[in-house]
């Protein structure tokens, strides 16, 4: 069953990422989906600062994959730009998140090329500051994830 949270801001979004990143650990996978706007990179920006990374997290139009180092190694893929599910099969992504922590914006756009286990997170906009998140896990890992980020989010 996912579980559904909602934030009032930016902020909040923000900060929802930075409990999630004290709890992964290398293979981690998140596939992040959702309309522009809706909170993907905002939760991914607290992902890293969670992670322990100080430098600055951006959507970049030009490149699909960045490298981020903190307490691990954060792999941010943005597929927005897309032009081709080859493009991302080129990234070899299941043995890039071998290494680090994989965050994947836009993963509907090739899903196929996706690690089997992730954790799923659908940002949904809600109004000008509202944004709904859910979240379902895929596999044994991700499982173990969902249920301890599920315990930290309903607690605070």
């Amino acid at each position: 069953m996912p579980l559904t949270l909602r934030t009032a801001s930016a902020d909040e979004t923000f900060a929802l990422g930075q409990k999630l990143g004290p709890l992964l650990q290398a293979g981690d996978v998140l596939l992040l989906d959702g309309e522009l706007g809706s909170g993907k990179t905002r939760f991914t920006q607290g992902i890293a600062l969670g992670l322990g990374i100080t430098d600055p997290v951006k959507s970049s139009s030009f490149i699909l994959l960045a490298e981020y180092q903190g307490r691990l190694r954060l792999y941010h893929a943005d597929l927005y730009r897309l032009e081709s599910p080859q493009e991302v099969a080129d990234l070899s992504l299941p043995e890039v998140a071998a290494e680090g922590v994989l965050v994947v914006e836009w993963a509907d756009r090739a899903r196929q090329e996706m690690p089997a286990e992730h954790l799923d997170l659908r940002f949904t906009y809600l109004g000008e500051t509202e944004r709904g998140l859910e979240l379902t896990p895929h596999g044994r890992r991700a499982e173990v994830l969902f249920d301890e980020f599920k315990e930290m989010a309903q607690s605070s």
